[in-house]
């Protein structure tokens, strides 16, 4: 095996080769007209000489870093830092570096602040996570570098969003406990109190759809969502919250025998306080989350869920993000994962 050295130049390749500089750099570089056979000399020189493309100097030359950034609110959640893996492996098989930040979860500036302030400079453009607590308008999204937004907030037709479909995930969800007996079902991880006129228009937010999605699906049976079967978590949607939401779903005495709880960090922490109050889960209760993750199929018994499509998220949305920075013209679009039932034991 011919060994690695540093201090290789183009030119020498070219030189051993047999080849002019210009056909040893198409060689290297994927592009240029050659016969399949010149170009597997040089690439036969290459690996033997242990040449490596100097990417800054094929940066510069392109005016891009070769590198794209990847923001989200907080790493700390499973779902966000799973999703930021995922960015990483994909971009990887595209030759290109990720920077993941977070921003401030401050409700009102986080997200908008870091589009307004992104050095796009550093990076050839920005996959981003938006806050689910702020305000945002048109004018936030309408930026002057490459944009792909991930997560069910409104980017107003101004940058490309990639997401989960929350309200057919939830609907999903609901109509299966409804076809395995379920009669009252219980959702944890609400906003604010369940209003069901507002519920019924949500069009953006997760909590907010995937109510949304749980409320057609029960009208759809012929029943509805009584109030104080809503456990309200704000946005903490962590174990701890989950269980303390689910408690107080107990102590308000309403019967239900279905839960769905609106991410799987939620689903563990409530079927903890089913238990500590006696109720059996699938016996008495049968209990769903959201998003896949992994810990979730090694609850036990396991836990059913809405898969989050995680690694599809990552590659479509980087697609899109590819696209924007070789300049696609095409208007902004919105792409949502179908929805996929995760069947566990935690169910009848």
């Amino acid at each position: 095996m011919a060994l690695r050295r540093s201090g290789v130049t183009l030119e020498s390749v070219a030189e051993r080769a047999g080849v002019s500089m210009k056909t040893a750099s198409n060689a290297v570089n994927g592009t240029g007209r050659m016969s399949a056979e010149t170009r597997s000399r040089v690439m036969a020189v290459v690996e033997a000489m242990g040449y490596k493309t100097n990417v800054a100097a094929r940066n510069l030359s392109s005016g891009r870093t070769g590198a794209i950034s990847f923001a989200v609110h907080t790493l700390k959640a499973a779902y966000e830092a799973e999703l930021a893996e995922a960015v990483i492996e994909a971009a990887r098989e595209h030759g290109l570096i990720v920077y993941v930040t977070t921003y401030p979860h401050d409700g009102v500036d986080g997200s908008r602040g870091f589009l307004r302030d992104h050095n796009a400079q550093l990076t050839d453009g920005l996959l981003l996570t938006t806050a689910e607590d702020e305000n945002l308008d048109p004018s936030d999204f309408d930026v002057d570098y490459p944009l792909v937004c991930l997560g069910t907030r409104r980017t107003f037709d101004q940058a490309d969003r990639v997401s989960t479909d929350d309200v057919a995930d939830a609907r999903t969800a609901a109509g299966y406990l409804y076809a395995r007996g379920a009669t009252s079902l219980a959702i944890v991880g609400a906003r604010e109190y369940f209003d069901a006129s507002t519920i019924a228009a949500a069009d953006e937010g997760n909590a907010e759809l995937r109510q949304r999605g749980i409320l057609e699906a029960s009208i759809a049976v012929g029943r509805t969502i009584d109030p104080r079967l809503v456990g309200v978590t704000g946005y903490d949607w962590s174990i701890g919250s989950g269980f303390r939401a689910t408690r107080s779903i107990i102590a308000s005495g309403v019967p239900f025998d279905g839960l769905l709880c609106l991410n799987d960090g939620l689903a563990v922490g409530a079927i903890s306080a089913l238990r500590e109050s006696g109720l059996t889960v699938p016996a008495d209760v049968q209990v769903i989350g959201f998003d896949n993750i992994e810990e979730s199929a090694f609850l036990a018994p396991p836990l059913p869920t809405m898969d989050s499509s995680i690694d599809w998220i990552a590659r479509r949305s980087l697609q899109r993000l590819i696209a924007r920075i070789d300049q696609s013209d095409e208007e902004p679009v919105e792409i949502l994962a179908r929805p996929r039932l995760v069947v566990r034991g935690t169910t009848r």
